[in-house]
């Protein structure tokens, strides 16, 4: 249901938008941020078609280096303007990598990028759900205690219990790290290599470091002491390093544009989409199921993202 319960769910935050401004439908749009020269469309696409031919409500695809020149903020009221519609919904599909900003943090990518942050549009995600998806951030939020300043109540308990339980080890490379983090680095450098994943801060797959390319890696960029004590480099501190998981495996004949790839054992990632509307009061407006995407690649392939070639797309009737 995702492309049908994705674009529901923007239009929930389109019309919110309307009423709340009073802005009417028909001078109003949803933005997609896109990369240039993007090649992963289709999915995009059918969002945006689920959009026009469901809900009625046009698209106008732009990336951020375009947004630099095209798009218009009122200083006064906030409202945000492209190609001559007022923008309801900003969705971002580009943003997410270091690529996305090639001029650097006072490039027009990241100026464009912060005068959309600073309109009145929804966001979709909003910055800090952005950020909650990053590598460090999640490190952040698996630290002690971390969970219980989101869930303080006693009854609360047992769902932090629960949360953390689902929780791998995360640790981090930076000048943050505690001796625990110390400890992991230190494993992973005298032949426990391979429990870990060096991860940057990057989404799609081909990123990673595993095996004999992550001690190699650590070992170029820290030292030890006669007592073992690790020192980490700065460099490291981009990354962050996580226990590495070990699904269960099962038989699979992998295709690729119609095409046999290979059989063999194979492992699979379970992704569950969700769409959530909030007022910026924090009331909750809309949350619902939206679908799934399941990825399956061999077993002996470390990378998984499916653009990049490492995966396949699946489906649970399968596994």
């Amino acid at each position: 249901p995702a492309l049908q319960r994705i674009p529901a769910a923007m239009q929930v935050a389109f019309a919110r938008y309307s009423e709340r401004f009073g802005t009417p439908a028909e001078n109003l749009c949803v933005l997609f941020v896109v990369q240039e020269g993007e090649s992963n469309t289709v999915d995009q696409r059918m969002l945006e078609f689920g959009l026009w031919n469901n809900h009625g409500i046009p698209v106008i695809r732009k990336s951020l280096t375009k947004l630099a020149t095209d798009l218009v903020v009122d200083e006064t009221t906030g409202a945000l303007s492209v190609d001559g519609k007022e923008v309801a919904v900003v969705y971002f599909r580009a943003g997410y990598a270091p690529t996305d900003y090639p001029d650097g943090y006072d490039g027009i990518e990241w100026e464009a990028r912060a005068r959309l942050e600073k309109s009145r549009a929804a966001k979709a995600p909003s910055l800090g759900y952005h950020l909650a998806g990053t590598k460090k951030v999640q490190q952040e939020l698996a630290r002690p205690g971390v969970l219980e300043r989101f869930f303080p109540s006693a009854d609360e308990a047992d769902a932090v219990s629960n949360m953390r339980s689902a929780f791998a080890g995360l640790y981090s490379l930076g000048e943050d790290a505690t001796t625990e983090d110390l400890a992991a680095v230190h494993e992973a450098l005298n032949g426990g290599e391979g429990s870990y994943v060096l991860k940057p801060q990057r989404e799609g797959g081909g990123y990673n470091f595993y095996g004999d390319n992550l001690a190699s890696k650590l070992k170029e960029n820290t030292s030890q002491d006669a007592d073992g004590k690790v020192k980490l480099g700065e460099q490291l501190g981009e990354y962050i390093l996580m226990q590495r998981l070990f699904p269960p495996q099962q038989r699979a004949v992998l295709l690729r544009n119609g095409k046999v790839e290979g059989s063999g054992e194979s492992v699979s990632e379970l992704g569950c989409y969700g769409t959530l509307v909030v007022s910026p009061e924090g009331d909750v407006a809309h949350n619902e199921y939206a679908g799934f995407l399941l990825r399956t690649k061999f077993s002996n392939v470390d990378e998984g993202g499916v653009a990049s070639g490492f995966a396949t797309l699946s489906s649970p009737f399968l596994c």
